[in-house]
């Protein structure tokens, strides 16, 4: 039996020990549609969570009767027709390119979830317009994956710079958050959860 992840990190970690008894339990993510999640990602990428919202809410009208967008439907949708829902020209064809790679059912969850972190961003990174950071957030949040450190986060950059004192920039940050973040394995993914909710919590 392993140990209890909260238990291994307040062990791993004193800083990250005091971050956790101060903040809220963290439950587990709900597994999600890779394909919406995705999606969701593209449309979120640069602006705020409350932009965001706001025309993703705007996107799933586009698709009647239930919101969602169908790789097919999306396909038939004019540059016109997603930019009257907030969507720029340049995640348009972010979307299409998602929407193509889910119509060759290079999607497919059993199989994703089967992949490394490094495998997963590889397979991921294909699709136009998705970074490492855009795979990193799909595998904490949409398949719940326990280990993943998304070094190159700015919200997890700010709170290990705050926590930690971090005084390096660029490369030498992230070897410095990534030594640190040896010692929460195999748990790194509930360990930046904590640090984003830290942020909240300032």
């Amino acid at each position: 039996m392993a140990a209890d992840p909260i238990h291994h990190l307040s062990q791993a970690d004193p800083v990250l020990a005091g971050l956790i008894r101060q903040g809220r339990p963290i439950a587990p993510s709900a597994h999600e549609d890779l394909y919406l999640a995705l999606l969701r990602a593209i449309v979120s990428q640069q602006i705020s969570t409350k932009a965001a919202a706001a025309i993703w809410r705007k996107v799933q009208a586009l698709f009647p009767p239930d919101g969602y967008p169908e790789p097919a439907a999306i396909l038939a949708m004019s540059d016109e027709d997603l930019r009257a829902a907030g969507i720029s020209r340049q995640k348009a064809g972010y979307l299409r390119a998602i929407a193509e790679f889910a119509q060759r059912d290079q999607l497919d969850h059993s199989y994703l979830s089967q992949l490394d972190a490094d495998a997963f961003t590889q397979h991921l990174t294909q699709i136009k317009g998705v970074g490492r950071w855009t795979a990193q957030m799909l595998q904490m949040f949409a398949l719940d994956q326990p280990d993943v450190f998304p070094e190159g986060d700015l919200g997890i950059q700010n709170a290990m710079r705050r926590h930690y004192g971090l005084q390096e920039t660029g490369r030498a940050l992230h070897q410095r958050m990534t030594q640190i973040a040896e010692a929460w394995r195999p748990h790194r993914t509930l360990a930046s959860k904590y640090l984003w909710q830290s942020l909240d919590n300032q």
